[in-house]
């Protein structure tokens, strides 16, 4: 179960811990897509605009769990490059002990403030009970989300990136089938896409369960690794709370532009809710390279190979980057065609996707640049440095420049995309800079 990733080829490494989390990746978002395309194969405009916010606030929730379950990865990668054993049963222990008290208490809350929550995201009114309904079902399926994020971060921070590609896979398969069934044969509309999505979770998570429990590994987690320990509590919280915190206050800038857009009209909102999903999908190699990045470089870092990092910060930068530009290309000829997959009503919302989208997908270089720094600083548990710089990008771009884009271009979408690039480019600025800055001081100690 164990892998260690502190030798070999660096490339050779990147690649093959990446590949495995970037298909997972994949099929995460094609779970998550599943709903919006197949709602808007069977259900009409109001149906998908349901689905559409719903499952962006699932996906904001489930971002900032994946942001905690990364202190969990960095933690236990240090603990296995440094082959402390007893250290990695502890991070193991202290992170499922952790993660479920806070999966109960976060459904119980959203379960109580689910109304306030449509409200807040400007829901168009021929949506709200539909999208009621969806984030309802959701909610409380959101232990089992948890448990799934929990089993993925301990297999990542041992070095086994394929486990978690497997356990998404079945989640993904049950998760198309059952919303074929609630949405296409029973016609339950949005409440079936949602009883889709956590009845695929449930399943997920037990299957994975039993897979674990028949492997053979050289890891014991007796009752007193899950009692909470003071200093591995505090390494935890010291990385997990400013990347749940960062990955938070990206997603609720990406809210606030949806409410922007929604206030725009039903068109508007369709269309840039149908974008966000594409993007996820061309986000998924910059998203699979942060992980990768601060995955291998706390085994590194753990084993005191600190040029090993550097490379492969290296390595991942390049790949981000290649990716970026030719996501770019594509989009900028080929928008439409996409944009037309999921939507029914072609000639109201493919136009302002479009423009949305090719505005937007500049960001898919700088994300990715700004996304591999992230990796590395979290890696050395300097996770404050990646709240800090999208706190501002988020603060002083993302938001102002979408708020001036809808208010003062009221016919196009496309200055309301380039807000988020804007946005990247000043995290990119500040990540180099002090980037730079570690270095140079590193260099000046030895």
């Amino acid at each position: 179960m164990e892998k260690n990733l502190t030798t070999g080829s660096v490339p050779r490494t990147v690649l093959s811990f990446s590949i495995p989390y970037l298909l997972s990746y994949f099929l995460q978002t094609l779970y998550g897509m599943a709903d919006l395309f197949i709602i808007g194969q069977f259900n009409g405009i109001k149906s998908t605009t349901a689905v559409s916010i719903g499952s962006q606030v699932m996906h904001m929730i489930t971002v900032m769990i994946v942001g905690l379950a990364m202190g969990a990865t960095v933690k236990i990668g240090q603990s296995i490059g440094a082959q402390n054993k007893k250290q990695t049963s502890l991070a193991i222990g202290n992170t499922i002990t952790l993660f479920m008290a806070l999966s109960l208490i976060l459904t119980l809350a959203l379960l109580f403030a689910v109304k306030p929550i449509v409200n807040v995201m400007s829901t168009p009114a021929e949506s709200v009970s539909e999208t009621i309904s969806y984030l309802t079902v959701c909610f409380i399926g959101i232990p089992f989300i948890t448990a799934y994020n929990i089993i993925c971060s301990v297999f990542r921070g041992m070095g086994d990136s394929k486990s978690p590609m497997y356990f998404i896979a079945v989640a993904c398969a049950a998760n198309i089938a059952l919303d074929y069934f609630f949405i296409g044969n029973i016609g339950l509309g949005p409440t079936g896409a949602a009883l889709g999505t956590a009845l695929s979770q449930t399943i997920s998570v037990i299957v994975s369960l039993f897979i674990i429990l028949r492997r053979k590994t050289e890891i014991t987690l007796s009752i007193n690794f899950f009692l909470p320990d003071k200093k591995t509590m505090s390494d935890l919280l010291k990385i997990e709370i400013p990347v749940a915190l960062q990955d938070g206050f990206i997603q609720i800038s990406f809210i606030v532009i949806t409410v922007f857009a929604n206030k725009r009209g039903l068109n508007d909102a369709a269309a840039v809710g149908i974008v966000e999903k594409i993007i996820g999908i061309l986000f998924l190699v910059p998203s699979s390279m942060l992980q990768t990045v601060s995955a291998l470089c706390a085994q590194n870092i753990g084993a005191g190979k600190h040029d090993r990092a550097r490379l492969t910060l290296r390595y991942a930068l390049f790949i981000s980057v290649a990716w970026g530009i030719a996501a770019c290309m594509v989009m900028q000829f080929y928008a439409e065609p996409f944009i037309g997959l999921f939507s029914r009503d072609i000639s109201s919302v493919t136009l302002p996707g479009s423009q949305y989208m090719r505005g937007y997908i500049w960001d898919c270089i700088l994300a990715g640049i700004h996304f591999c720094f992230s990796g590395y600083f979290c890696a050395y548990g300097l996770s404050g440095i990646s709240f800090l710089h999208n706190f501002l990008s988020i603060l002083c771009m993302r938001i102002p420049l979408s708020y001036f884009a809808s208010k003062y271009f009221t016919d196009t979408l496309f200055p309301m995309g380039l807000a988020s690039t804007a946005g990247s480019a000043l995290s990119v600025v500040i990540c180099a800079g002090v980037f730079f800055r570690i270095s140079k001081q590193r260099k000046n100690s030895k």
